[in-house]
């Protein structure tokens, strides 16, 4: 049976720790309750929103209409052969929970993505990545829920279109469907990614041998050294995507800023945000309570008492500043409501 809950305080709901309302509320712990759910939103007046763990989110405004908090638990293997494993995670599972569960059991493919926050159901929309791996490489299928129709259907990677921050879930089915679980493809012979950023380096100083488990434990010690805990101040991890560029741009950009920070993507080429905005005097840069996180200019920061607004205002001062300097748009990470 829902609980509708009215006029619902989301400060314990976003990692921003920004205060602001929903008009109404409601929990979904169990797929049995989606019937109910759906007949509930079919009929309700205005908008809907569905969110897993809050850690993408920046609320400028209350939000006047329902949000769905996505809160079913299970993680399980389905299948398995000599070389892949194939494991199905609810919506509502925390991400890092789900990479522990298969680095315990050797599954490989997911460990440079330790920490980071949210939940299952929201690590396709926007194809999360870090340290040179991105969810896609893991990805095997998806199932949802037409929010519409009621009906359940499977996604797998070709139709989920992934790109950089990017799936079909934040295009033209933005809205559509609510993700249910998710199932990954894991290597039983994993291939290491070390060379993005100082993993390799962070497992020498650890003194920890080269497998899965170190890349974890190296990944989440870097984190959690550039980072802040959102429990202590609150944040979205890094706000800002990095910019893409063809080859004959980024050219252009390397020959007039030689020490510009970037990385090789395929035929393209990856711009570092965070050197970029720290190169334009931000990092630990503040306005009232909005800042930027003093160790990682990739990150905003609320320290107590900034509001939505504030900490977008900020955004936008950062991007004008770098498009000043560089000829470059940043582009949000964070989903602004």
């Amino acid at each position: 049976m829902l609980t509708i809950e009215s006029n619902v305080n989301l400060k314990p709901f976003n990692t921003f720790g920004l205060e602001a309302t929903a008009k109404d509320m409601v929990r979904l712990r169990d797929e049995s309750e989606l019937p109910e759910l759906l007949r509930y939103i079919s009929t309700y007046p205005g908008r809907v929103l569905f969110i897993g763990g809050g850690s993408n989110l920046l609320f400028t405004n209350d939000l006047d209409g329902l949000l769905v908090k996505v809160e079913t638990k299970g993680i399980k293997l389905l299948d398995e052969d000599d070389d892949y494993a194939y494991v199905r995670a609810e919506a509502g599972e925390v991400w890092d929970d789900l990479v522990q569960y298969c680095i315990e059991r050797g599954y490989g493919g997911i460990e440079n993505l330790s920490l980071i926050p949210g939940t299952v159901g929201s690590s396709p929309i926007q194809n999360i990545g870090a340290y040179g791996v991105e969810l896609k490489d893991s990805f095997f299928m998806l199932e949802a829920v037409s929010v519409r129709t009621g009906e359940i259907r499977e996604f797998c990677k070709d139709e989920c279109q992934f790109d950089y921050r990017y799936s079909i879930f934040k295009g033209e089915l933005k809205g559509a469907y609510l993700i249910l679980s998710v199932i990954l493809r894991l290597s039983k012979k994993p291939v290491l990614n070390v060379s993005y950023g100082a993993i390799e380096e962070e497992i020498k100083r650890l003194n920890l041998p080269l497998n899965i488990k170190s890349i974890s434990k190296a990944v989440i010690s870097i984190r959690n050294n550039k980072l802040p805990d959102p429990k202590d101040l609150g944040s979205a991890g890094s706000f800002f995507k990095n910019p893409v560029l063809d080859a004959n741009k980024f050219e252009t950009m390397l020959a007039e800023y030689p020490d510009i920070r970037y990385f090789k993507a395929g035929e393209k080429y990856k711009l570092a945000a965070g050197w970029l905005i720290e190169s334009c005097g931000f990092k630990g840069y503040r306005q009232g309570d909005a800042g930027v996180y003093s160790k990682q200019a990739l990150v905003l920061v609320n320290y107590g008492h900034a509001t939505g607004h504030q900490i977008k205002a900020l955004a936008d001062h950062i991007i004008a500043s770098v498009h000043e300097k560089y000829g470059i748009t940043l582009e949000p990470e964070v989903n602004i409501l």
